[in-house]
């Protein structure tokens, strides 16, 4: 291309050299600026892309909204934990982040029972649940749930924002993002159409609908606000220690720049008698 580029323009810039090697520069930089706004689209891609959305949580200093949190659980217990486990947390890591310890234990004497043991006489036995329990699966084993999902397998929330390309976009986007198959896509029975699956076919029924739980703090609970808190709730359950970091970041962060500034202060005051000294020769 430049070299056509090049052959075009020499005649009629004649022997002025300056002019025409300012030129290509300008063409070439025009070319390359084009380029580099351009959005590239893959023909590959059989799922659109979630837009980006401002999260709370996601500033340098920003930590999680706890009473996001608080209600994303709510969504969870009620709606999503009735196909979908979340293994990794346990009763305990809610303690000091959305629910007080009295709250925990009470959300844990309403939980199924614990199989344990094996007791004493090598049995096991059912107990109620403890601070020191995992979340309840809602299925015993893999099989049960494709059984009850037509051979579906839902998977395990704990780390799914961690498992997906744009995480919190993604399962926010999914969540709301339920839509009619347009024209030309069939759709198997027992699918859904949402573009932000990939394929477009989801076997996961929509979930959230307006009013679908009742807010302990009295925020109404639409669809969209419902699927912002689990959002941010399974953004949580991904990564319970996003807040100590960040705070432990700004602490680290702030004492390197202290030992610096004494560090700089330290040494101009050990070398300004030898840079101040002067060396005469006899």
């Amino acid at each position: 291309m430049f070299g056509r580029i090049r052959s075009t323009l020499s005649p009629r810039l004649g022997s002025n050299s300056n002019s025409n090697s300012r030129l290509l520069t300008a063409g070439g930089v025009g070319i390359t600026g084009f380029m580099g706004g351009m959005t590239v689209a893959y023909c590959s891609d059989d799922v659109l892309h979630p837009p980006s959305y401002a999260w709370s949580h996601k500033g340098p200093m920003s930590s999680f909204d706890h009473a996001a949190i608080r209600r994303g659980f709510q969504v969870y217990q009620q709606v999503c934990s009735l196909c979908h486990s979340l293994e990794r947390v346990a009763y305990r890591n809610l303690v000091g982040v959305a629910f007080s310890e009295e709250e925990v234990k009470a959300i844990c004497a309403d939980a199924p029972e614990v199989i344990d043991g094996p007791n004493d006489s090598g049995e096991m036995y059912e107990r109620p649940a403890k601070l020191s329990d995992y979340l309840p699966s809602p299925y015993k084993n893999e099989e049960e749930a494709r059984m009850a999902n037509s051979g579906a397998l839902p998977p395990d929330l704990s780390l799914i924002i961690k498992a997906r390309h744009a995480g919190d976009d993604y399962l926010f986007a999914l969540l709301t993002g339920y839509r009619d198959a347009p024209e030309g896509v069939h759709l198997r029975q027992g699918l859904y159409y949402n573009p932000y699956f990939p394929g477009g076919a989801i076997g996961m029924p929509k979930q959230l609908e307006d009013g679908g739980v009742e807010y302990e703090d009295g925020t109404p609970a639409t669809a969209s606000q419902m699927a912002h808190d689990v959002t941010v709730f399974l953004s949580w359950a991904a990564e319970p220690e996003h807040d100590d970091r960040k705070r432990m970041g700004i602490k680290w962060v702030s004492g390197l720049l202290i030992m610096i500034a004494f560090t700089g202060f330290y040494k101009r005051l050990r070398w300004s008698v030898m840079k101040n000294r002067k060396i005469s020769y006899e």
